[in-house]
């Protein structure tokens, strides 16, 4: 659990692919958004009841089946609302229950604390991560040394090259990132510092060099459990020194 004096993120791991489910709290209000909904959920559930809190929204990163198999359960027991960029409800194409659309720049208010949705495409067309104060919930945009895969389905390797370029260049070393899997458990949330040094996925300067490397040598060389990987080490492995 990450806190500061308005919010909490809570993760559980669920299912059977180390799926990470989160609860955004808001201390104020005692409300909690829920982030991608899916397997054991009833047990983020049992959480918030335990602990008073009423689960107001329901936020999705992508509409992959195992990202978004528990969302009958919340609104069979909340009256949520969902939330999801709408290039990703055009890609997924599912009819959806108290859903409202956004476009990457907006933002969601969950009481005294405001989330900013950033549309990160490349594991899907509309993928997005959720910017909380420091932390970073990030679907299958971005793992601890790791990043979504991009030949499954509404993939594009360009896209995901220009998304954690931008993710880069913008958001700061201090920030918490919180990856859709624990795929790098002695490491299950990490700074994007620790990201940016040692994600071999952050170390390409060309789009062709990136592609190459996610579509053809990361899945030939690397496995889980994830570990750093310098950017030389990255390099040589397409053949650049």
């Amino acid at each position: 659990m990450t806190a500061n004096q308005t919010y909490s993120v809570h993760a559980m791991e669920l299912g059977p692919m180390e799926n990470f489910v989160y609860l955004v709290h808001d201390h104020q209000t005692n409300t909690a958004a829920i982030v991608d909904p899916a397997w054991e959920v009833e047990r983020l559930l049992a959480l918030a009841r335990k602990q008073g809190i009423q689960i107001t929204d329901i936020l999705l990163t992508h509409s992959h089946h195992d990202h978004v198999n528990g969302i009958e359960t919340v609104l069979e027991q909340t009256d949520a609302q969902v939330h999801l960029l709408k290039s990703e409800a055009r890609f997924w194409g599912k009819t959806l229950v108290r859903p409202k659309l956004h476009h990457g720049g907006d933002s969601i208010i969950l009481g005294s604390t405001t989330i900013d949705i950033l549309h990160t495409p490349g594991h899907t067309p509309g993928s997005a991560c959720y910017h909380v104060g420091s932390d970073l919930i990030a679907g299958d945009t971005l793992f601890v040394f790791g990043c979504g895969r991009c030949d499954l389905r509404g993939g594009d390797p360009e896209a995901m090259f220009h998304t954690l370029k931008r993710i880069k260049a913008e958001l700061p070393g201090d920030t918490i990132l919180h990856p859709g899997h624990n795929y790098a458990p002695t490491h299950p949330t990490a700074t994007l510092e620790a990201q940016y040094q040692g994600n071999p996925f952050l170390h390409f300067d060309q789009s062709e060099d990136f592609v190459e490397y996610r579509m053809h040598v990361h899945d030939r060389i690397r496995h889980t459990p994830y570990h750093a990987v310098s950017k030389q080490e990255a390099l040589r492995s397409i053949g650049r020194s």
